[in-house]
């Protein structure tokens, strides 16, 4: 994990699991294996909590809670 990275909606689903394993968990919680799939690259944190029906400003609160657990 790179010092100070912040999650935000607009971040790449890709970007935020190559920065963050813990990451990996939040997103397998909340029911988004999206993170393993080919999409991932081009979808945002924002487009696969939409898809899903997950709030998301509690998905990228929780990513980011993740993100600095490995700080």
């Amino acid at each position: 994990m790179s010092s100070g990275f912040r999650v935000l909606k607009s971040t790449k689903i890709e970007e935020v699991v190559r920065r963050s394993v813990a990451a990996r968990d939040v997103f397998a919680r909340h029911g988004m294996e999206c993170y393993a799939c080919f999409a991932s690259s081009a979808e945002t944190v924002e487009e696969g909590a939409l898809m899903h029906d997950i709030d998301v400003d509690l998905l990228v609160k929780e990513l980011n809670a993740a993100c600095r657990s490995e700080e």
